[in-house]
């Protein structure tokens, strides 16, 4: 992490992080009066401030750990994808189409022109941040096996991910589709066993209360023993508090608890309406449009030599 009081609410930028200050700073940002300070449709600041704030705003959740100038040069598109189908010329005549084997098409198109006007074009201003969730940090924070980006980094770092079987320790890798990370159970926080546990004490104490009998002497120890052995062969699960509303997974990830694996299926995309980059401000907002406007004129245009030396490992299908 590289700012102690990146959780502030003075500030009150939300982060990528299960942490309850950043569950308030979010609800602060999306109902409380610093929503008001975001909606530019009246608003006596300039353009130029408008996209300054928004930009600060999508950089503070989205990558707030990478460095400005290499997300500039390395983790922006140089155009915002166009994630519509191409639209085939079909002929009127619907005998032609009929014989040409063109209706299965034709109702792709008439439910995608009906998705459009009930839903709205897709929000493709939320796909300039798609390389940033490409990353393996951010990729084990969306599969829940981390509390925020930051422990995701420690636990690349430190060696405890699998990379298609091989230990990786480089956090700044951009996945690509058909990688498996493999996470060490015994790095996931709420996998782990609690400090000190009362139901273990009940199983191994008998209660005082319950009658004691002859008969029954020789059958309580096997029962208790019975629990105790059922109790410490089962996987210990604690989640942290109000940690319930970012337990989600997103689209283009396949997780598997029981093995603590997750593959990274495909690149995130945008469809009417939805947009697959889980993100805290409206994915077709006045937000995340400012902030590409900021990036489109400031973002740097060539890249040296040296530069190119210096890329973050992009990986891609079939490479290394």
């Amino acid at each position: 992490m590289r700012d102690a009081n990146v959780f502030a609410f003075r500030k009150a930028m939300p982060r990528m992080s299960w942490s309850p200050r950043n569950l308030y700073n979010l609800w602060r940002r999306s109902c409380a009066a610093e929503a008001e300070a975001i909606d530019f449709t009246r608003s006596p600041k300039t353009l130029f401030q408008q996209r300054w704030i928004s930009k600060a705003l999508v950089r503070a959740y989205h990558g707030d750990f990478i460095n400005e100038k290499i997300f500039k040069r390395w983790y922006l598109p140089d155009t915002l994808p166009d994630v519509r189908p191409r639209q085939h010329a079909l002929a009127s005549n619907g005998d032609l189409d009929a014989f040409a084997g063109r209706t299965e098409q034709l109702e792709r198109a008439k439910k995608r022109a009906y998705d459009e006007q009930k839903k709205g074009l897709a929000p493709v201003g939320s796909l300039m941040l798609a390389e940033v969730e490409r990353r393996i940090d951010v990729f084990i924070f969306r599969c829940c096996f981390a509390h925020s980006v930051y422990e995701a980094r420690r636990l690349v770092i430190h060696g405890s991910i699998l990379l298609n079987g091989k230990k990786h320790t480089d956090a700044n890798t951009r996945l690509a589709p058909g990688d498996m990370i493999s996470v060490d159970p015994a790095a996931i926080r709420f996998l782990q066993e609690p400090g000190s546990s009362k139901a273990e004490s009940e199983y191994e104490q008998p209660s005082d209360l319950e009658p004691k009998t002859e008969s029954s002497g020789p059958s309580q120890p096997n029962l208790s023993a019975k629990a105790a052995s059922t109790k410490s062969s089962l996987t210990p699960f604690n989640l942290p508090p109000y940690a319930s509303p970012f337990i989600f997974i997103p689209a283009y990830a396949e997780v598997s608890f029981p093995t603590c694996s997750a593959i990274y299926v495909r690149h995130p995309t945008a469809r009417p309406g939805y947009s697959e980059i889980p993100t805290p401000y409206d994915a077709d907002g006045e937000v995340i449009r400012l902030a590409w406007e900021w990036y489109s004129k400031m973002r740097p245009r060539t890249r040296s030599k040296s530069q190119m030396a210096r890329e973050p490992e992009n990986r891609r299908v079939g490479g290394h």
